[in-house]
């Protein structure tokens, strides 16, 4: 494996292990979320120059629905960062502190709860949509086809999607999504484990979503191609 590809897998599991304590922001305290939300920009930042090869072709080629979907899928991931970033400068107590910044609190609240929870489910699916290079690592990882290991792989994915799809409904993520709720309720007295672990269910239901949905669009792409020679 390349050097570049290490570091942008490197790059991606930081970010990912960053996205899901962000998540638990009221749990793990306001300073040290401060400082993972400035990580996770950082990390953001760095991701981007890596794959800047990709935004160098982006009015390139022809655009499948599969393409459509990837574009759309990272725009709207860099616009809830963005919010995010901006609102977090203005609720900022500690990393942003001395900027002077006055006013917009309630509005810069809102803006940032948003923001956070679909950019939550926009980079799962955005990481889903990848997923098959994943796979495909695995695969090269083993060398041969297992068929045991590849079902019991595919079942254990079903399972997490199917606990996700609780977990979703018990966090009440779409409400908060939608801001049907102003606050965000946290039990202070759960362990900070079991809600990661919730939020990484509920990450691999979209990712487990994001990634049948990019096969069944790259599926129906090579059938058009085949109908037309």
């Amino acid at each position: 494996m390349k050097p570049v590809m290490k570091t942008k897998i490197a790059v991606d599991i930081c970010m990912t292990a960053v996205l899901l304590l962000l998540m638990a922001y009221s749990l793990v305290g306001d300073m040290l979320h401060e400082w993972l939300g400035t990580g996770m920009f950082v990390l953001f930042v760095i991701h981007h120059i890596l794959n800047s090869r990709w935004w160098s072709h982006i009015a390139k080629g022809r655009y499948t629905k599969f393409r459509i979907l990837q574009v759309a899928i990272v725009i709207a991931v860099l616009l809830s960062m963005a919010g995010s970033m901006a609102s977090g400068v203005v609720l900022s107590r500690y990393v942003f502190a001395f900027l002077p910044v006055q006013g917009g609190m309630s509005l810069a609240r809102n803006l940032h709860m948003v923001c956070a929870y679909w950019g939550f489910i926009l980079m799962s699916l955005h990481l889903g949509i990848h997923w098959s290079m994943m796979v495909g690592m695995v695969k090269k990882f083993i060398k041969k086809e297992n068929k045991p290991f590849t079902w019991t792989l595919r079942i254990i994915a079903v399972l997490i999607a199917g606990y996700g799809i609780y977990a979703f409904i018990k966090r009440e993520i779409l409400s908060y999504m939608l801001m049907e709720k102003q606050f965000v309720f946290f039990n202070f007295e759960e362990p900070l484990l079991l809600f990661i672990l919730d939020y990484m269910a509920v990450m691999g239901l979209f990712v487990f979503a994001g990634h049948y949905i990019s096969m069944a669009l790259k599926n129906s792409v090579a059938i058009q191609g085949r109908g037309n020679n």
